[in-house]
């Protein structure tokens, strides 16, 4: 046994051949020999020295492990340093493998830095643009695909899937019932404080009523509430389908022969676009229910007067120019909410990423959405 293992031992053979100092390598030079193994790449190094050129033959190499790669390689190395030109000979396809993927890789020049403000401010700015055309170009295509998957559904009733439809209304809609009042009472006070001091100043006070009621409707409502649900509902969507991503659970549908799309995507979307109109109606009667009292208790505007002055300030339509806006900013952050889930990759710093960008890119773009709608609604004067 003894003998077996003294004759697998790493050892090396010195030959000169003209200019060029040979060193044939036999035996094994693997991780249970280590101790053998690095005296004998030392005296590769320090035989080498002197040498114009070394040449390491490995052509009579019984076996290699990563041990012996890595010894060998820091002897290259060190020779190359001490500038005698080093290269490897005969080695076998599997060891030539090893020898590459252990060897020591020297990083390339950085490139170098602008040093003018304007001109790396610029070039963040260029950066900038182009990651939003992507990101509008891919939003485009998920859209699509969207589109197609419903139509498929209605195609074919069969594929809805009504009890995760009804079970998302719950958790998008039901359960944000606290907050959504909470907020839009707290936000319809604030505005009616600050409304009615104001024009207290001008002997306006009644005033306020249709700064609060036309406000609200048109305006706060839906967008708040569009607000709390890309930062609820929106960063849930993300997480849930993040997270079956990382399981590959969304790959284990593909092989099932399911569209992820359609299992869990349209569910989740027509339930935002259902839930969402409804919570903003809510957050409009909370708004107002929050001005009523900070009228009643501060501008000594008395309940019967409010409502009578709100009549008077608003109409239908005012009404529904929020309802309106609200399916739109449902179908904004969903979607935006489900492609950065399946966006995600492997880790959970991945997750978090996606999770971080969808919030914030929901949230900017129903600002955009509700931009624009003000601008529709204003040039039709409705």
């Amino acid at each position: 046994m003894a003998t077996d293992l003294e004759a697998d031992l790493p050892d090396l053979i010195r030959r000169e051949t003209g200019d060029a100092r040979r060193f044939v390598l036999i035996g094994a030079w693997i991780l249970q020999a280590s101790r053998t193994l690095e005296q004998k790449a030392e005296q590769i190094v320090s035989q080498g020295r002197d040498a114009r050129g070394v040449v390491v033959d490995m052509s009579r190499l019984a076996r290699l492990d990563t041990a012996g790669a890595l010894a060998l390689n820091r002897a290259r190395d060190e020779l190359i340093r001490a500038g005698v030109a080093t290269s490897f000979e005969g080695a076998r396809r599997e060891h030539q493998i090893l020898i590459e993927e252990t060897a020591t890789r020297t990083p390339g020049p950085s490139a170098a830095k602008s040093t003018n403000l304007l001109v790396d401010l610029l070039a963040d700015l260029g950066s900038s643009i182009v990651n939003a055309l992507r990101d509008s170009y891919r939003g485009m295509a998920f859209l699509g695909e969207f589109v197609v998957a419903l139509g498929r559904i209605l195609r074919c009733p069969a594929l809805f899937r009504g009890t995760s439809l009804v079970y998302q209304i719950e958790m998008f809609g039901f359960r944000s019932l606290p907050i959504i009042f909470l907020i839009n009472l707290a936000v319809g006070a604030i505005i009616a404080q600050q409304g009615i001091f104001q024009l207290m100043r001008f002997g306006a006070t009644i005033y306020a009523v249709d700064l609060i009621g036309i406000l609200v409707l048109r305006e706060l409502g839906v967008l708040l509430t569009s607000i709390m649900i890309a930062g609820r509902s929106g960063s849930a969507i993300t997480a849930e389908i993040g997270s079956m991503k990382m399981r590959e659970e969304i790959d284990a549908l593909r092989v099932m022969g399911l569209s992820p799309i359609e299992v869990l995507v349209v569910p989740r979307v027509l339930a935002l676009a259902i839930a969402l109109p409804l919570l903003t109606l809510i957050a409009d009667m909370a708004a107002l229910l929050g001005g009523l009292l900070v009228s009643w208790g501060y501008g000594g505007i008395t309940p019967t007067a409010f409502l009578t002055l709100l009549q008077d300030a608003i109409g239908v339509n005012t009404l529904a120019v929020g309802l309106i806006k609200a399916p739109f900013m449902a179908l904004v952050i969903g979607l935006i909410a489900s492609q950065d889930g399946l966006a995600t990759t492997g880790s959970a710093e991945s997750l978090g990423r996606q999770v971080t960008a969808a919030v914030v890119k929901s949230i900017f773009m129903v600002i955009i959405v509700d931009g624009l709608f003000a601008m529709f609604f204003a040039s039709i004067h409705y």
